[in-house]
């Protein structure tokens, strides 16, 4: 065996004993680079290499570039590959560490009321509003118009009629006891009334079949 073949083959890299990449997608070469700029003294040269890596960076993920903030996700990506040991200029916030594993803050998920799906989540945030209103006569229309929407909400799921008693109970229930309308004298629309809607869709699109089909029929008769 020639020497200088041995001398390659001893000076292999095995993948297995290679220092692991950061953000594979960004291959090897890129972290030695970074990992070179780290090591720079002066730090306007490092201000100038960590640019000129940004700019290989952007050609590598090309997809990146219809992602909002491309360029600042291609700065956190270069910290972040640096183990956030490179000190340079940021035209961003620079992230720390401590930033990338703070766990964000929980989010708040819309109350559900397994007894009354049919009326929807948005239906307790209209709720909400009424109950914050002065007492009056918009709040009295705005807690009508809520209760007729949920007559709406009933019978579409229902798909048969419902006395105003039952969705004034619900109100009240919903509501936790603050929005009473058991006692009114006023009636809620009528299931016809709130169904129209629906029905004339449902006319105009049978109508259009019917015309399709009218259509096809007419096929091979002389035009004049």
């Amino acid at each position: 065996m020639d020497v200088n073949n041995h001398m390659e083959i001893n000076n292999l890299e095995y993948n297995t004993e290679r220092e692991k990449l950061i953000i594979p997608e960004y291959g090897r070469h890129l972290q030695k680079m970074i990992d070179q700029a780290v090591e720079i003294e002066d730090k306007e040269e490092r201000n100038k290499v960590a640019k000129a890596i940004i700019a290989v960076m952007g050609n590598l993920q090309p997809h990146l570039r219809d992602v909002p903030d491309f360029q600042h996700k291609l700065w956190d990506q270069l910290f972040i590959i640096s183990d956030f040991k490179l000190d340079v200029d940021a035209p961003y916030p620079i992230l720390t560490k401590e930033k990338l594993e703070e766990r964000p803050e929980p989010l708040e998920y819309p109350q559900n009321f397994p007894k009354y799906r049919y009326y929807g989540n948005n239906i307790k945030r209209m709720i909400d509003v009424a109950i914050s209103w002065e007492e009056g006569d918009l709040k009295t229309a705005l807690t009508f118009t809520i209760a007729n929407h949920m007559k709406k909400c009933y019978l579409n799921w229902n798909k048969d009629t419902v006395d105003d008693k039952a969705i004034f109970n619900h109100l009240l229930e919903l509501s936790d006891g603050k929005i009473d309308l058991r006692d009114s004298t006023e009636d809620l629309s009528s299931a016809s009334d709130l169904m129209r809607g629906k029905k004339k869709n449902y006319r105009s699109n049978t109508s259009n079949k019917k015309n399709y089909r009218g259509g096809s029929n007419n096929r091979g008769k002389k035009r004049y």
